[in-house]
């Protein structure tokens, strides 16, 4: 994949030589087997590592790059979203202030996530003149939060696009199986002509996530992209592999998940924080 405009290499993975903190300029875009993706480990010869750019990094530097890109993976780099992502991770952030810096972070992300809708031509009469302008084509936007942090989304995804359309997905483990079982699934019709931004501030390892977009997929949906606050390259991985033609769009990209699947650093548990359910 050829570098879009703008993009700078401060970010991505980078080749990493033991011992050396030597970082070859030409890789800000992936291509590393799944396995390298998922653990950031042994890869032939070659170890790599995110670079220094996150708020697990060695020395972290200032990144002056938009976004960084990988396969269907976009990090939002810009600094007001770093910014409000530190304070949502903060532990000392209150459930009021937490919910706030959310919906303001949902609203830049949903800029992203639907900076490539398509545009036609309308005409209209400003006031000096009457001239064609651009406007939105075909059926109006879904936002479909996975219940119940995924509600954490919509006031910010709203604000942007106060006329899209809603829906909800309800997912749960079934304790005999140890698998994502649906309990409930409400869209809007016509899936397949509209644009899908799937919801969930975390996606860990990736399960949730999935069993989500199969469900869409199945309901008709054919164009969908996913948005969360915060992802685990596990997380990344797994949902690649399995749906590897749904963009991912996220304001973190972080170092691990932990023994019992928690996102590290990550930023707690998205639910209990904006609902102040625990604590």
């Amino acid at each position: 994949m050829a570098p879009e405009d703008g993009d700078a290499h401060v970010g991505g993975l980078a080749p990493w030589i033991p011992g050396s903190d030597f970082v070859s300029p030409g890789m800000t875009h992936w291509n590393l087997c799944m396995r390298c993706r998922a653990q950031l480990m042994q890869c032939d010869a070659i170890k790599w590592r995110i670079d220094r750019c996150g708020p697990f990094a060695d020395n972290p530097v200032r990144q002056p790059e938009r976004r960084m890109t990988a396969d269907n993976l976009t990090v939002v780099k810009h600094p007001l979203i770093q910014h409000k992502l530190t304070i949502l991770r903060n532990r000392e952030t209150s459930t009021a202030q937490f919910r706030q810096v959310f919906r303001e972070v949902a609203f830049v992300l949903g800029c992203e996530a639907t900076r490539d809708l398509e545009l036609g031509e309308i005409e209209i009469d400003t006031p000096l003149e009457r001239g064609s302008f651009p406007y939105l084509n075909g059926k109006k936007l879904c936002f479909v939060s996975i219940l119940r942090a995924g509600n954490g989304f919509l006031d910010g995804m709203l604000d942007l696009v106060p006329s899209a359309r809603v829906g909800h997905v309800g997912i749960e483990r079934d304790e005999e199986t140890l698998r994502p079982r649906t309990y409930y699934f409400k869209v809007p019709d016509n899936l397949g002509a509209r644009q899908v931004i799937l919801l969930d501030p975390m996606l860990a390892t990736g399960g949730t996530a999935i069993a989500a977009a199969t469900a869409l997929k199945e309901a008709g949906a054919g164009r969908i992209k996913f948005a969360c606050l915060v992802a685990a390259p596990e997380g990344v991985a797994a949902f690649s592999e399995a749906h590897g033609d749904i963009p991912i769009i996220a304001a973190g990209l972080d170092r691990q998940l932990n023994e019992v699947g928690y996102i590290l650093p990550g930023l707690g548990d998205a639910g209990d924080r904006i609902y102040g359910t625990k604590g």
